[in-house]
């Protein structure tokens, strides 16, 4: 490609799924649906848990920044996806496309940052039961949170320095759901081979890194259940992880494929079936994951509903009766 006699790139057209534009309204209406349920179901599960002064511990803490986290990271791609699908209209400008990709990227390595320390948590309350209460106080929780964040919006720079500075001329179709950077790179009229080597470098030691902590983490864990002679012991100790670790098997599963790689692409198809598992699928199954599958945040949920029909009751008798 001549890159010297085109002009430079001031937006891109975000291709999206070409195959089904003729199924855009029902398209809008499930990703809408979708998108009102992450954002009802992680906002219902965080109030919860700072409401509840049960849930006041170090696990339901990590799962309420999870939910405040994944409130966050569906804001930077569904309401854009959502805006293409209704207009039709699917360009995004140059300025905010990078900053998209930083947004997104940055926010997904808190959250790989965020499970990896909800898994230290997870090890210590089974592996270490007696220290527990010493090791995860108050103030580490509010520390390990903290450095989650830090890391996680500090993470891509160079990322974004590198492929902000490269030249795009020519074609601007970003043969994907959102702005990315393997999408991006492709488009880019120059060599991109730092890029993907940097690319891969920071992804490989951020999400590698954090897996095998993570798996190290898990393995300690069932080490330490299966000596656990009591059948209903074992099975309560599980059930406190089982909701992480699908949390984790979702999330992992689909980012080590997609980022991990040495390559620009794979199949288009493959790399967009990825996009949606951990951009829409994960951020939507996560309040279900944390609330039907825990009885503590069900039962804090029920004292909330009833605690709030008692305060209105009360509110009525007292317009009432204003006397008493």
């Amino acid at each position: 490609m001549d890159c010297n006699n085109q002009s430079r790139v001031t937006e891109f057209l975000i291709l999206g799924f070409p195959n089904l534009q003729r199924f855009n309204t029902l398209c809008f209406t499930l990703l809408l649906l979708v998108y009102l349920f992450t954002i009802t179901g992680n906002i219902t599960v965080f109030l919860v848990i700072r409401l509840d002064a049960r849930l006041h511990a170090p696990m339901y803490f990590f799962v309420s920044i999870l939910s405040f986290l994944e409130i966050w990271y569906t804001a930077v791609t569904i309401p854009k996806m959502l805006a293409h699908l209704l207009s039709g209209l699917k360009t995004i400008s140059f300025n905010g496309c990078i900053l998209q990709v930083y947004f997104f990227h940055s926010l997904g390595a808190t959250e790989c940052y965020l499970l990896t320390v909800m898994s230290y948590d997870r090890y210590l309350a089974i592996c270490n039961p007696l220290r527990y209460a010493s090791i995860m106080t108050t103030k580490l929780c509010i520390q390990l949170a903290t450095g989650c964040w830090v890391c996680g919006l500090f993470g891509p720079i160079a990322e974004i320095v590198l492929a902000s500075k490269l030249p795009f001329v020519g074609s601007n179709v970003i043969h994907h759901i959102f702005c990315d950077f393997p999408p991006l790179l492709s488009l880019a009229c120059t060599d991109t081979s730092i890029n993907i080597l940097v690319d891969f470098a920071i992804n490989a030691t951020k999400i590698l890194l954090t897996f095998l902590f993570i798996l190290l983490s898990y393995f300690k864990i069932i080490t330490t259940i299966l000596r656990i002679r009591n059948a209903e012991g074992r099975r309560k100790a599980f059930s406190t992880c089982a909701s992480h670790l699908t949390v984790v098997v979702l999330f992992y599963g689909s980012i080590l494929f997609m980022y991990v790689r040495l390559t620009k692409s794979y199949s288009l198809d493959y790399d967009r079936a990825l996009a949606v598992i951990y951009s829409v699928v994960t951020p939507f199954l996560n309040p279900l994951i944390y609330s039907l599958r825990n009885k503590e945040i069900q039962n804090a949920l029920r004292r909330l509903v009833r605690k709030g029909k008692c305060d209105k009751n009360m509110e009525m008798c007292t317009q009432i009766d204003p006397g008493h």
